[in-house]
């Protein structure tokens, strides 16, 4: 039996970890070829390596035009055609009081979590608006639904990636092409890991963490993302575009909190390995 995404090929963005890597695994399984686009080349040429044949590595800055659409090049050359665009790579960004944010850190923020999506829409559209078929998926968040579920910069671009996704959904479904986005809840990855501990590395206490203050008393793991984005991918969603699909165990349904704004001004950036 064919998997869901059969002869499909897929970039993945912040494709070496957390959400990006479990989704890259999750496309593979179901017949897909993937590029996996990073700036961590160690992890992302590991993946790389242990997914074989089906992906290759494109050491990927995602905020510069180049590079993203050099990853989508990639994919063209090595597989022949782009099936999926996942958006995905992502930082927390500026953290702090609104007042103590430094527009260098705010600026950061914009450009990993928003110009990186626009930029990855822009080079999908490129190649999929000719073949008349694809599919794009970009990463908002739960902080892209309300507010107090993330810092003011990563909220602020997070709600506009939804914007962007509805207003893209609408140009290109002329074209056959379908564009949503995946709101993840708490998720177990580095970036999470940061964000409840400090360490990125700590994976276990913030599994239990995540699952202690869940609804439905479970943690959620890059698979539930990656799952979700299989469903976007695939035929089964062939009449779903311009949606936001939450996946947060009814997390938004208990609202926010003033947790980023009260944590010290700075921005925390790629070195908590993003997801």
């Amino acid at each position: 039996m064919n998997g869901r995404l059969e002869g499909r090929v897929a970039v993945v963005t912040g494709g070496a970890g957390g959400i990006g890597a479990g989704t890259a695994r999750r496309f593979v399984e179901e017949g897909a070829r993937v590029v996996l686009a990073d700036v961590d080349v160690d992890r992302g040429k590991v993946l790389a390596g242990e997914l074989g044949s089906a992906a290759r590595f494109a050491e990927t800055d995602v905020t510069d035009e180049v590079a993203v659409a050099a990853a989508v090049d990639l994919a063209v050359a090595e597989f022949g055609r782009l099936d999926v665009m996942f958006n995905n790579a992502g930082i927390l960004g500026a953290v702090g009081p609104i007042a103590d944010t430094t527009v260098d850190a705010w600026d950061r923020s914009v450009a990993v979590l928003l110009r990186s999506v626009f930029l990855g829409m822009k080079h999908a559209a490129r190649v999929m608006v000719p073949q008349r078929s694809g599919v794009i998926l970009s990463t908002s968040s739960i902080a892209g639904v309300t507010g107090g579920l993330g810092p003011h910069g990563y909220t602020a671009c997070k709600h506009a990636v939804v914007g962007l996704t509805r207003s893209v959904a609408v140009e290109l479904a002329q074209h056959g092409i379908r564009v949503s986005a995946i709101a993840p809840g708490m998720t177990v990855t580095a970036m999470t890991a940061f964000t409840c501990t400090g360490d990125p590395d700590a994976l276990d206490s913030t599994t239990e963490a995540i699952r202690s203050r869940s609804a439905l008393g479970i943690a959620g793991e890059p698979l539930d993302i990656a799952n979700a984005a299989l469903y976007l991918a695939s035929d089964e969603a062939r009449y779903v575009s311009g949606h936001l699909l939450v996946v947060d165990a009814a997390q938004t349904a208990n609202g926010g909190s003033r947790h980023f704004a009260s944590m010290d001004a700075g921005l925390v950036d790629a070195g908590n390995r993003p997801a």
